[in-house]
Order: structure tokens, then C-alpha cells, then sequence
């Protein structure tokens, strides 16, 4: 009879890349994080794998449920440069991008660096800027860099945006165009705690009386290593068959009976390098199928668009890659 003590047992495995650092360095930024934030275990993980897959993050939910505090202490965390900018329909692009102004002392146009040059920028409410405003991320999320009067101007190294909105159906909210959003790597929905969280939330105020939220975070992650672990996580090795699982996914989405829009390539770069990710915080070097599964609700949900039909049914996204998941064999 086989002997089933040590089933449990965690199972061990030699790594040829050395990933204790970015493990040790991710595990100290979720606890710098747990002194203020409860419960979002999934949302700050998320955020995480989006920093070391460089790449942008789009946070939805309903006013008041931590969106904005956990993307500025996340940020603080990282000893790097950080804007918020707070979109507004009355916003122009120049207001993000910044503008060339007229100096009277060398008759020459200078130009003059928006909020948007930084490392991490926190754009709060992007849905509620109308379209020409948010249209001028386009060049600077893909290609982190902006071009203005035949100039071009490269943003630094990291950069990163974490941009907030509010669920579509609220007043004042536009909607972000399909193009925008596949600039996004992640779509994070954040929903309300469970009461068990609302009242260790209740008791983390209480304690922490007058203080402010950002007081209680120090920072535990230089440019340096972030840079060293980005580089690590492109060293991660992922077997053939897996790129056939990724492709076959993703093709899917593509003539889905529920779907009226499928995912673009851009769609399957984003799962492999998140699932990059995600096994370089499990500390292996190489993927497995759970590590794609984990990036796909977050990458696809924001890109695939249900059918007139289903959406009326109410039918969720969530509801379509479970199925799509589910149809397509996992490789041995």
C-alpha cells in the first residue's frame, strides 16, 4: 500500500535561475502592504505581476472600496518617482502629456514635462476624461514615449500605469476605447470586502487613529532590483506545447458563439509573460499550465466583448473563458 504521510509534503525542484530575491522582495512588499490594506490578497498579487511583466493595470470598482490607497502604497513600496493624476472631463492632453512654452530669454520653445513622467503614475478616474484626453495615452502606455511638435520624448525606466475607473454604468463615466484598453495587461474588478474584512478595516482605522495610510509604508524595492528581477523573469522557460495551449486559448476567443470580439496577439503576449510572472513569485524558473490560468480572466476580460445576445442575458466574461478554458485540453 502506498504511503501517504509525506503526501502533503511541499514538493522541491532545482531552479538554474537564483529567484529567492525577487520571492523575498515580493513577499516584503505584500506584508509592507497588509499593515494598512485588508484582505485584496488577488488585487495586490495582480499588481506585483504586472510590475515585473511590464506592463499597465486597469483597477475597476465602485467608489470607496480602496482602489486609489492600495495603488498609492503599492507605488510607495517601489523606491522609484511617482505622479497621480486625477482625470476630470474638463482635462486636455497637454494637462497629462505637458506643452511647449515660449522663452523670452532664448526665443526658443522649451518644452515642459506633464505628470505623466515618472515611474509609476496613478491615474485616477480615467473614464471620467473624454475621449481626445484619454486618446493621448496611446503612444506613451505602448511605446513609453510621447511625440509632440516632431519631437519625441522617452519616458524612464520603469514606467508604469495603474490607472482607476468607476463601473461604466455611473454617471459622468466614459467608456474607454477598445484600443486603449488592449494597452492595458491587467483589468483588476475589486469588489466590496466580506464583512469579517469591513471589520478588521473598521478596527485598522480605530488603531492607527490620526496617521496617515502612506506614514505607515517604507519603501523595500530600488530601481536596481527591480530592474535585475524584470530581466530574470524574461529568463523564465516555458516548453513548446505550452505556446500551443497559450495559441489554442486565445483562438478560441476568436469564434466563440457568445463572443462578438475576440483577443488579438497582443492578448497571447500578455498571458505568457504574466505567467512568467506568476512562476517567478512561486519561485520556478519554468510555467505550468496554472500559470496561465491565473493570468486569463485579467488579461482576456477587458478584451473579448460578448455578443448583443449574451450581454443582455447578463451573461459575464468570467462566465465565457471558464468555458473556453474548460474546452480546450490541458497539455501532459
Amino acid at each position: 500500500m502506498e504511503n501517504t504521510e509525506n503526501s502533503n509534503e511541499e514538493i522541491h525542484f532545482d531552479n538554474r535561475l537564483d529567484l529567492s530575491q525577487l520571492k523575498n522582495a515580493a513577499e516584503t512588499i505584500k506584508a509592507e502592504l497588509g499593515k494598512v490594506i485588508i484582505g485584496q490578497h488577488e488585487f495586490v498579487e495582480l499588481l506585483l505581476v504586472n510590475l515585473l511583466s511590464n506592463g499597465h493595470v486597469l483597477i475597476e470598482g465602485v467608489p470607496g472600496i480602496a482602489k486609489t490607497i492600495t495603488a498609492k502604497l503599492f507605488a510607495k513600496s517601489i523606491q522609484t518617482g511617482f505622479s497621480r493624476i486625477q482625470f476630470t472631463p474638463d482635462l486636455m492632453p497637454s494637462d497629462v502629456l505637458g506643452t511647449s512654452i515660449f522663452n523670452m530669454k532664448t526665443a526658443s520653445f522649451e518644452f515642459k514635462k506633464g505628470p505623466i513622467f515618472s515611474n509609476v503614475v496613478l491615474i485616477d478616474e480615467i473614464n471620467r476624461a473624454p475621449a481626445k484626453t484619454q486618446s493621448a495615452l496611446f503612444e506613451v502606455m505602448e511605446e513609453r514615449q510621447i511625440t509632440l511638435d516632431g519631437n519625441k520624448y522617452a519616458m524612464d525606466d520603469p514606467f508604469m500605469v495603474i490607472a482607476t475607473q468607476n463601473p461604466l454604468e455611473q454617471e459622468g463615466t466614459y467608456a474607454l476605447p477598445e484600443a486603449q484598453l488592449d494597452r492595458f495587461l491587467f483589468k483588476i474588478n475589486v469588489s466590496y470586502p466580506s464583512t469579517a474584512e469591513e471589520v478588521l478595516i473598521l478596527k485598522s482605522h480605530h488603531d492607527r487613529k490620526m496617521n496617515l495610510p502612506l506614514d505607515q509604508i517604507n519603501p523595500v524595492l530600488t530601481i536596481e532590483n527591480l530592474k535585475k528581477f524584470k530581466k530574470q523573469v524574461q529568463e523564465i522557460r516555458i516548453e513548446d506545447k505550452l505556446f500551443d495551449y497559450i495559441a489554442q486559448l486565445v483562438e478560441k476567443t476568436r469564434n466563440h458563439p457568445y463572443l462578438f470580439l475576440g483577443a488579438s496577439p497582443r492578448a497571447s503576449i500578455a498571458i505568457m509573460n504574466s505567467s512568467k510572472a506568476f512562476a517567478a513569485l512561486a519561485g520556478r524558473d519554468f510555467i505550468i499550465p496554472d500559470d496561465i490560468k491565473k493570468t486569463l480572466v485579467p488579461v482576456l476580460g477587458h478584451r473579448i466583448i460578448l455578443s448583443p445576445e449574451r450581454e443582455m442575458e447578463g451573461m459575464k466574461p468570467e462566465t465565457v473563458i471558464d468555458m473556453i478554458v474548460k474546452s480546450v485540453e490541458l497539455p501532459r
